[in-house]
C-alpha cells in the first residue's frame, strides 16, 4: 500500500475516520482521488474506515474508485438520512438541497456514518466537480447505511458541487 494511504480500520484503539464525498455525475477518479487524498492529509493518524456519500452516486465510478483505493467499503446513506444531519453540519446549502434533498452530501455522509457521537474533523473541502469531508468515529463502525432506491437527479456542474 502507497505511504500516502490510509489504512483500512484494523487497530482496535486507533482512531476512526470516515471519508464523506460528494460529486458531479462523471466525476473523474483522479479528481475524486486527489481530493480524498488532500482532506486525509489533514487529519493526522487515523484508520479509515469507510467512504460515504449520498445513495445515487453509489454506482459512480470516482466513488468506487476511492473505496478501492483505500480498501474500505462505500457506505450509503439516502437523502433524508442526510438530511437528519443537517443541524451537525459546518457549510449547509440551500443550492445542494435544491438538488439532492439535503442540505449537504459530504459532511453529512461522513457525519452520519460516524455515528450519533461522531464529530466533524475536516470541513466540505471542494475540488472543481467534487467535495470531502473527514468524520472521526468514538464507536465501532458496522459500514452499514441505507440500501433504498432513489430518483437520479440532474446537478448543474455550474453550481455548487454536492
Amino acid at each position: 500500500m502507497p505511504e500516502d494511504a490510509f489504512s483500512p480500520d484494523t487497530e482496535q484503539n486507533a482512531r476512526r475516520f470516515v471519508l464523506g464525498l460528494g460529486c458531479e455525475r462523471g466525476t473523474p477518479a483522479d479528481e475524486l482521488l486527489a481530493l480524498s487524498k488532500k482532506v486525509l492529509a489533514r487529519c493526522g493518524a487515523g484508520r479509515l474506515a469507510s467512504v460515504a456519500t449520498l445513495d445515487i452516486r453509489a454506482q459512480e465510478p470516482a466513488m468506487l474508485a476511492v473505496a478501492r483505493r483505500y480498501g474500505v467499503p462505500l457506505v450509503t446513506f439516502d437523502a433524508p438520512r442526510l438530511e437528519a444531519e443537517t443541524p451537525r453540519l459546518a457549510n449547509p446549502s440551500t443550492v445542494v438541497f435544491s438538488h439532492t434533498g439535503c442540505h449537504g452530501v459530504a459532511e453529512a455522509a461522513a457525519l452520519a456514518a460516524a455515528g450519533e457521537g461522531g464529530r466533524l474533523l475536516v470541513e466540505k473541502t471542494l475540488s472543481a466537480r467534487a467535495t470531502a469531508a473527514i468524520g472521526e468515529s468514538f464507536q465501532s463502525l458496522a459500514g452499514e447505511g441505507s440500501g433504498s432506491d432513489s430518483t437520479s437527479s440532474c446537478f448543474d456542474s455550474s453550481a455548487e458541487r454536492l
